[in-house]
């Protein structure tokens, strides 16, 4: 991973453009409520007119300037963005050291979480969620995005701070996770996002660099904070290879709603009741290399499982289900065409795929059979999930350029916008509303 250059922000200002704009009218699916949005899969179903095409103030309906940077997505309900953030003036401290120092005692370490107006961009309300944020490369301690069900929100930070609050910015309950269970030890710092699901939080640490603590699953009762169980997920990866940075996903799998971890050169089926391993799929390893951590989530459609491994190789396909060792019974395709970092969404027929550097590829979901064959788009280095929406793959690199792509078999670039700053989280989008989170700004954009 590249060493991210020092960004130096001030206090949030927010910058209401002047065009004559209003918010529409607010619908519950008009939602994007954690990390992959509404269907866990990167894609909205109901986002409407999207825009194609934007510059710094065309077609912003607003940008706020935010705190410091984050990877984190933004989360949407209704009339909130929720976002979180570093302190600002972090990273002009001389007591830390990148590539995991810490700052040193009475800097500004804070860790934020801030509640956004939709229609106008204006602060809400601004809370500290924990301290002694770090810094790893691409990503602080605020790289978990939260998630909220509309009432609550939770939030979790690199540091393992896990929070509870209500819409007013109450806070109702926190724990600190590595007080609970012990140390992380990810070699580039903690980034999975809680999962969300009906009335429980489920929550890996998949870890093994710099610990020889086992890696873990739990899963919290989300009204209370507390665990209602916890199980460790052993692997037998070496080095590096047992970090993760994905974000479990629920599957039905035979009438039965399972739990979907991956990273560690495997994917595991959990019940989700208990915790207990189901199945295992291996293979995402072929070589037993120390250096394979896995960064993207998992997508799940139809009964399929797809899960992209270190530098894409391999990316494989399988039918989710069986017990014990599925490795050699289910695998439905498998190519070296995946992703490293970015996420693969799906529009329910075909799977699109953004690697690193930015070249795009689609699979027929159910076959594998390649539909674009990887074709490029704006050249640069793409952390970001790509976002589907409104009929258009959007694809946001490093740089700030988002290439907005025609989905179907024919490919076909729709536009390509410059925001001119560095961005790793990934674009969302709500109603007719795109928010991108860069460095230094927080954009709302819609077309004029």
């Amino acid at each position: 991973m590249n060493r991210m250059s020092k960004i130096t922000r001030p206090l949030a200002v927010v910058f209401l453009l002047a065009h004559p704009w209003t918010l529409p009218s607010v619908e519950p699916a008009d939602n994007w409520p954690q990390w992959r949005g509404p269907h866990l899969n990167g894609a909205s179903s109901t986002a409407r007119d999207l825009p194609v095409h934007w510059t710094q103030t065309e077609n912003v309906l607003w940008r706020l300037k935010t705190p410091s940077w984050s990877a984190a997505t933004p989360i949407i309900w209704e009339d909130t963005v929720l976002v979180t953030s570093a302190e600002e003036g972090f990273e002009q401290l001389s007591g830390y050291r990148r590539g995991g120092g810490q700052a040193e005692a009475g800097g500004k370490d804070k860790l934020l979480l801030l509640a956004v107006g939709r229609h106008d961009g204006s602060i809400r309300w601004r809370r500290v969620i924990g301290e002694g944020n770090r810094l790893w490369r691409k990503q602080n301690s605020a790289s978990p995005s939260p998630v909220t069900d509309g009432s609550r929100i939770w939030v979790m930070t690199g540091n393992g701070t896990l929070t509870a609050l209500d819409f007013e910015g109450h806070q109702l309950w926190q724990r600190n996770i590595q007080k609970d269970y012990g140390r992380f030890g990810l070699n580039h710092g903690y980034a999975s996002s809680p999962l969300l699901y009906k009335d429980r939080l489920y929550i890996q640490v998949l870890h093994g660099m710099t610990t020889d603590d086992p890696s873990y699953v739990f899963a919290v009762d989300k009204a209370t904070g507390k665990t209602i169980w916890k199980v460790e997920r052993p692997t037998d990866a070496p080095a590096e290879s047992p970090d993760d940075y994905s974000t479990p996903l629920p599957a039905t799998v035979d009438g039965e709603v399972q739990l979907v971890v991956s990273g560690g050169d495997y994917v595991t089926g959990h019940d989700l009741a208990t915790g207990k391993e189901i199945w295992r799929m291996g293979g995402f390893n072929p070589d037993g290399g120390h250096y394979y951590r896995t960064i993207a989530s998992s997508l799940f459609l139809d009964g399929i499982v797809y899960t992209t491994s270190t530098r894409g190789k391999p990316f494989i396909a399988f039918r989710a289900g069986g017990n014990n060792d599925i490795t050699e019974t289910n695998q439905v395709w498998k190519n070296n065409l995946g992703s490293d970092v970015p996420t693969p969404t799906t529009d329910g027929k075909l799977i699109y795929v953004v690697n690193d550097k930015g070249i795009v590829t689609s699979f027929d979901a159910k076959t594998g059979e390649v539909i674009w064959d990887r074709l490029r788009i704006e050249p640069g280095t793409y952390s970001a999930s790509p976002l589907l929406a409104d009929g258009k793959l959007y694809a946001t690199s490093e740089d700030g350029t988002t290439t907005a792509v025609q989905l179907g078999d024919e490919f076909k670039i729709l536009g390509v916008s410059k925001l001119d700053d560095f961005t790793l989280a990934s674009p969302v989008a709500a109603g007719n509303q795109i928010f991108i989170r860069t460095s230094g700004y927080l954009y709302c954009l819609a077309k004029q």
